[in-house]
């Protein structure tokens, strides 16, 4: 009852190359204290099974929020362009929820969504 958006990313050359190999992708809050940027996390914002009236479900769908954080916009850009690619053909990017940076950390952040339907 997880999206797989590690096991995609994570197989990425382009997301290895921009988050390192295993990727600093990482469950929303679970991004260990002191990592190197850049990083990123996800959360499941929303999600439901896919219910049929005369059959058990056969597939979930999820949506996801993807933060990217790192020192420079540069680097987050090109973060998100990694993870864009490597989802792309696997779920579907809903929304690009923009930029900013942390006024204390100095972190510049890239949101975006993304629907992923899972078949059990």
């Amino acid at each position: 009852m997880i999206p797989p958006i590690y096991p995609v990313c994570a197989a990425s050359a382009a997301v290895q190359a921009v988050l390192g190999n295993p990727p600093s992708l990482w469950p929303f809050g679970e991004a260990p204290e002191g990592i190197t940027d850049p990083y990123a996390v996800w959360q499941v914002i929303n999600g439901a099974p896919e219910n049929y009236i005369n059959q058990v479900p056969d597939m979930d769908s999820y949506s996801l929020q993807v933060d990217v954080y790192g020192k420079t916009g540069e680097s987050v850009t090109d973060v998100a362009k990694a993870l864009r690619d490597a989802i792309e053909p696997h779920a579907h990017i809903t929304s690009w929820g923009g930029q900013s940076k942390d006024p204390e950390t100095k972190r510049y952040r890239y949101t975006f969504s993304v629907d992923w339907f899972k078949s059990r």
